[in-house]
C-alpha cells in the first residue's frame, strides 16, 4: 500500500483528471436546467432513465471496489495527495450523480397532466365528444415509478454486496486484488457496458425513424462525445482499474458519436426542409408537423375498470419514437416534491 499511496504526481493525468471532472459538469448542467426551466420532463423515455442509471451506477462501484486499496490512502496522506490519488473515483461518482440527477429531475417535473388516463367519450348526434379526466394512472407514470423503484433496489443492493466484499476482504500475500472482489468488480465492469450499450439503441432507433432532432442536444454531444474516450484514457491510466473500469465509457462514446452524427444528418434535412428540430414549419405559424414520421395516435385504456376504451394521448408527445422532448411547452410543477413515490 506504500508504493500505492506515495507514488509520483503526473502533472498530465492530474491535469486530465480535471479537465474531465469540469466538463462532467458543463455537459450535464445545461440538461437539468432545462428541465427546471421549463418546469417539464415530457418526452423523455423510462427506459433511457433506467439503463443510463443503473449502468453509471455499476460503473461508479465497480471503480470504488478496484481502487479501495488507494482510497484507504487518503487516512495517511494530506488532503491534497488524497485528492489526487482518488481522481479516477471523483470522476466515475460525478457521473453517477449528473446522471441519476436527470432521473430525480424527471420524477419531480413529470406533467401532472399526463399521470392520468384521459378518455373521450361519444356525444349524441354532431355534439363534438365529451374529454373526461378519470383517476386511472397512465401506463407511462405507472413505469416511470417502477423504473424509480427498480434504480433504488439495484444501487442499494449492489453497494451492500460492494462494501460487504470490501470490509470483509483479506489481503493477498503479493498485494493482488482478491479473487472475490476481482470477479465482482469485473461482474460490475461488464454489465455497465452492456447496460450503456443497450441505453443508447432504442435512442439511435428512435431519432432515425422519427428523421428529427428534437431536443437533443448536439452541443452536449459534442462535448460528451470525445470526453468519453478520453474518460477511458484517464481511468486506464489509474493504478489498480482495468479494462471493466473503462469499457463502459468506451461504449458510450461509439454509440453517443453515432447518436451525434445522425443528428448533425438530420439537422441538415431539416434546413433543407425548412422545419424545426420538432418537424414545424419555419414558414408558417401551422401548429401541425409537416413531416410524415409523427402522427396523431390513439391509445387503449388497460385497466379492467374501464374496459376497452379510446382516449387522446397528446398526439407525439405520448409516442415512445419522437425525439428526447417534445416540442417545449411549460407545465406546473408538481405540488409535492416526493409524491411520484406512492401509485
Amino acid at each position: 500500500m506504500h508504493d500505492i499511496c506515495h507514488l509520483d504526481s503526473d502533472w498530465f493525468v492530474n491535469a486530465l483528471a480535471t479537465f474531465l471532472i469540469i466538463g462532467l459538469v458543463v455537459s450535464y448542467c445545461p440538461q437539468h436546467l432545462r428541465i427546471i426551466q421549463m418546469g417539464s420532463s415530457e418526452g423523455f423515455s423510462p427506459w433511457f432513465l433506467l439503463l443510463g442509471s443503473t449502468s453509471s451506477a455499476a460503473g461508479m462501484l465497480n471503480m470504488i471496489a478496484l481502487s479501495w486499496p488507494t482510497i484507504q490512502c487518503c487516512n495517511d496522506v494530506s488532503v491534497g495527495k488524497c485528492l489526487e490519488i482518488t481522481a479516477g473515483v471523483t470522476q466515475v461518482v460525478l457521473q453517477w450523480v449528473l446522471f441519476t440527477a436527470i432521473l430525480v429531475l424527471y420524477m419531480i417535473y413529470y406533467p401532472a397532466r399526463l399521470k392520468y388516463v384521459d378518455i373521450d367519450i361519444p356525444a349524441h348526434g354532431t355534439l363534438p365528444p365529451q374529454h373526461v379526466k378519470t383517476k386511472l394512472l397512465s401506463d407511462d407514470w405507472r413505469l416511470s415509478v417502477n423504473v424509480s423503484w427498480a434504480v433504488t433496489t439495484h444501487l442499494v443492493l449492489i453497494t451492500i454486496v460492494t462494501f460487504f466484499l470490501l470490509l470483509t476482504r483479506i489481503q493477498e500475500p503479493d498485494g493482488e486484488v482478491p479473487r472475490q472482489i476481482s470477479l465482482w468488480a469485473t461482474c460490475l465492469g461488464v454489465s455497465s457496458a452492456l447496460l450503456a450499450a443497450i441505453q443508447y439503441a432504442p435512442q439511435l432507433s428512435r431519432t432515425y425513424h422519427s428523421k428529427l432532432v428534437g431536443a437533443l442536444s448536439i452541443p452536449m454531444m459534442i462535448i460528451q462525445s470525445p470526453g468519453a474516450f478520453v474518460m477511458s484514457i484517464s481511468i486506464a491510466l489509474r493504478p489498480g482499474t482495468n479494462w471493466t473500469s473503462w469499457a463502459m465509457y468506451a461504449v458510450s462514446g461509439i454509440m453517443q458519436s453515432a447518436l451525434l452524427v445522425m443528428c448533425i444528418a438530420w439537422k441538415f434535412r431539416q434546413r433543407r426542409l425548412k422545419i424545426d428540430d420538432f418537424g414545424y414549419s419555419l414558414d408558417s405559424s401551422s401548429s401541425t408537423p409537416l413531416t410524415d414520421d409523427i402522427d396523431t395516435v390513439v391509445g387503449e385504456v388497460s385497466d379492467p375498470q374501464v374496459g376497452d376504451m379510446s382516449f387522446d394521448s397528446d398526439a407525439e408527445d405520448a409516442r415512445e419514437d419522437v425525439p428526447l422532448l417534445a416540442k417545449p411547452r411549460h407545465s406546473a410543477r408538481s405540488s409535492r416534491l416526493f409524491g411520484w413515490l406512492r401509485l
